[in-house]
């Protein structure tokens, strides 16, 4: 069994997954409407949606014939968080860096040494 955020990852892994995220960070839209921007049938999108609703991204909805497709943003969050740990690793290094830089230039005062 695959954990959430392994599902979550794989499923925003694929750009054309991505793009059908951001199109529904916009609002509500239809498999048609989601399929408009590829090149690509709407057996095809639909396989991406639900690749996307397994990992809990999107919900759809049915409302008569028109089944909207909405953005469920929450899963987002985890994987945020887990880069959020990486992100202090590196402001961390970048920092050191800096300091490091700092000091070379204290012995050169134009901060022109080779």
């Amino acid at each position: 069994m695959t954990d959430r955020l392994s599902t979550t990852l794989s499923a925003l892994a694929d750009p054309t997954r991505r793009g059908i995220l951001a199109q529904l960070a916009r609002g509500e839209a239809t498999v048609g409407e989601l399929a408009e921007p590829y090149d690509m049938s709407l057996a095809a999108v639909s396989k991406h949606l639900k690749v996307l609703e397994h990992a809990g991204l999107i919900t759809r909805g049915r409302e008569a014939q028109w089944r909207p497709c909405r953005l469920k943003a929450a899963p987002m969050a985890e994987v945020a968080d887990w880069v959020g740990e990486y992100r202090r690793f590196w402001e961390q290094s970048l920092d050191r860096l800096e300091d490091y830089l700092a000091e070379l230039q204290k012995g050169d005062p134009g901060g022109t040494k080779n």
